[in-house]
């Protein structure tokens, strides 16, 4: 309440008034200001030159930017139905949440997908289903070069690195690692006290940059790579050569955000803007790259060594697998990074529109290698929106030894897909250096909660191979896995595909193949 003066007093008096006092209404007050509010913001809005929309109907304009703002939750929770959200539906969030939280992770009623939707895929049931194994089966990864070799789960965490992701929600995965007995990948921003402190097998992997083995002008350190691979958490060590969601681009992190500790994980220089170029310093030639994984596993004290790569130019993979045929040593692992991968920030160009989608990547991994009589030597990892068991399985039938999940393992620990990855601004603490919103992640709560998702989509996959007749991944087979192709017409992916025989493309490469073999260079990279 606001009292007039006797100013006004005397006036209210001259007036007729007939008060000693006139109060007047907070109300009233309140519109003045916020009159005279929105017409400074009107006239802002008339002179700036920064938005025409502003310009053109001040004040009302400004709707337009808080919807466009709130465009991405509306969408989520109100307009898409369960089953056509991208990049994961609500139907595939939920019941990451479910299986991570311990429910039931069943629907009532029959399913909402259309089967006589072309492109719909389902498994083939066996009239004679079996029993689901009490034990999940195990990959043993190492070729005949690796003395050191280890036994991978069908499913593990894929590469995210610390910087990435907060410290809790490192801790967290790795925790839950461990209590689950699968392996974590660190990603390739380095080997931190959070990837070591939980004691979870790691899959060390180094990019460009060489993280955690980085000489001062940027090159590979071998020594500090053996000192720090030798550690007993290390089981495997890893190659980047590109990301499904960003192949063949590099990155930048500016010096504002290498804080000291980021510094010390990553080998750099605190406050100094770091450089990962899209190339790698330590091989040019296919040869060159074999002979390197060759080095890794050597320097790692006979541990497996392997690389990862989201698959491009098939000529080029060729060109690898001479070079592998003519060396006589091989990696003892490959990643396939599916295009469809997820990433913390890439251009909008490379993640719509550049590398080979999983299924296509992995089948021409698969098949290269067994037609050049390798593929018994290699295990083949794939990675790329594996969140259930039916995805699991899927990768397993189109060539994969095992899987490696990301962004499902990040549903586990709180991840609600608002998108903000590279804003530092995560509203559930996961991927944000902030340490007000990182807190928030319980890092208890969520270990047992990544330990569970696992166990459960491990154990989902095993129900569905039971029910195809299956018990070992090993026996899956393409026939197992139709599509339908039009709304009449149903194919197996033994049909759609063409799958080499061992050693066939030594002998008598198919027609299909023949001139992508015969053009591979072991010794360049022909496009």
């Amino acid at each position: 309440m606001i009292r007039i003066g006797s100013v006004g007093l005397t006036l209210l008096a001259a007036l007729g008034a007939g008060s000693a006092a006139v109060w007047i209404s907070p109300w009233w007050w309140t519109a003045s200001v916020l009159l005279a509010l929105l017409g400074l913001l009107g006239a802002w809005d008339l002179t700036q030159r920064g938005h025409s929309v502003l310009r053109n109907y001040p004040v009302i304009g400004h709707a337009r930017f808080l919807l466009e703002k709130m465009r991405p939750e509306l969408q989520q929770y109100f307009v898409e139905r369960n089953y056509d959200g991208r990049p994961f539906d609500r139907d595939v969030r939920s019941l990451v949440y479910e299986r991570a939280k311990g429910t039931d992770a069943e629907e009532p009623f029959g399913t909402e997908r259309d089967v006589y939707r072309p492109g719909h895929e389902f498994f083939v049931p066996s009239m004679a289903p079996c029993e689901v194994p009490e034990t999940p089966p195990r990959v043993r990864i190492g070729g005949p070069d690796c003395t050191q070799p280890y036994d991978m789960a069908l499913l593990n965490v894929s590469a995210m690195s610390f910087g990435s992701l907060s410290a809790n929600a490192v801790l967290a995965l790795n925790t839950g690692a461990a209590r689950g007995k699968f392996a974590h990948d660190t990603g390739e921003g380095g080997m931190s006290d959070y990837h070591l402190r939980p004691g979870g097998d790691l899959v060390w992997e180094i990019g460009t940059g060489y993280f955690g083995c980085r000489t001062e002008d940027g090159g590979f350190d071998a020594v500090k790579f053996a000192e720090k691979a030798a550690h007993d958490h290390v089981k495997c060590v890893s190659l980047k050569l590109s990301q499904g969601a960003k192949p063949g681009i590099g990155g930048v992190l500016p010096g504002a955000k290498v804080n000291a500790e980021i510094a010390r994980v990553r080998g750099v220089l605190q406050g100094k803007t770091v450089t990962s170029p899209p190339y790698h310093r330590v091989f040019s030639t296919p040869r060159e790259l074999v002979r390197f994984v060759a080095r890794m596993r050597e320097l790692a004290g006979g541990k497996p060594a392997g690389f990862k790569l989201c698959p491009g130019s098939r000529r080029q993979f060729l060109a690898v697998c001479k070079a592998m045929v003519e060396e006589g040593t091989t990696p003892d692992f490959i990643i396939v990074d599916g295009a469809e991968g997820g990433t913390g920030a890439a251009p909008l160009e490379f993640a719509d529109h550049i590398g080979t989608p999983l299924t296509d990547g992995l089948l021409t991994v698969h098949n290269a290698l067994v037609g050049a009589g390798l593929r018994h030597r290699i295990r083949i990892g794939a990675g790329g929106k594996i969140a259930t068991g039916s995805d699991l399985v899927k990768r397993l039938l189109q060539g994969a030894d095992y899987a490696n999940s990301a962004r499902a393992m990040m549903f586990a620990v709180g991840c609600i897909q608002a998108q903000r990855c590279h804003t530092n601004t995560c509203p559930t603490g996961v991927t944000t250096q902030d340490p007000r919103r990182a807190r928030a992640l319980n890092v208890a709560d969520k270990s047992v909660r990544v330990q569970r998702f696992q166990e459960a989509t491990v154990a989902g996959a095993l129900q569905i191979m039971a029910s195809m007749g299956v018990t070992d991944p090993d026996h899956l087979r393409p026939h197992m896995l139709q599509r339908r192709v039009d709304p009449y017409t149903l194919r197996s992916f033994d049909e759609m595909y063409e799958w080499l025989a061992p050693g066939q493309l030594l002998t008598a490469p198919p027609s299909s193949w023949a001139a992508d073999w015969k053009a591979a260079d072991p010794d360049h990279f022909t496009v």
